[in-house]
């Protein structure tokens, strides 16, 4: 399982580093979609990976932070149907191997 890496930056350190403008990140703060700590000043606290997908939603897909919301949730819910998919294909695979082990003839259905 992948590791979860969260940094703390400040809203001017995180617009120099990802190119996003403090209005933008307050934006998506408002929007949850960045995590905010309410320090003594509002701190950014979120995954970098995180951070970077939304400056290149921003940045090479010219989305707005409504766009934004709406890609992150379809990508969600492909996470979970992908999720799901494995699961199913992993019982699937179970009841055939346990179908193999038992073989039945007609007369047992009877």
């Amino acid at each position: 399982m992948p590791t979860t890496h969260f940094i703390t930056l400040t809203f001017h350190e995180c617009a120099t580093v990802y190119g996003l403008s403090e209005d933008s990140l307050r934006e998506l703060a408002e929007l949850g979609l960045v995590r905010l700590n309410e320090a003594p000043e509002p701190l950014i606290e979120d995954e970098a990976e995180h951070l970077a997908r939304l400056a290149r939603l921003h940045h090479d897909l010219h989305l707005n932070p409504e766009g934004m919301d709406l890609v992150l949730a379809m990508r969600r819910r492909l996470e979970q149907l992908q999720y799901e998919l494995t699961r199913q294909r992993a019982r699937t695979a179970q009841l055939e191997a346990w179908v193999q082990r038992h073989p039945t003839t007609d007369a047992d259905w009877q």
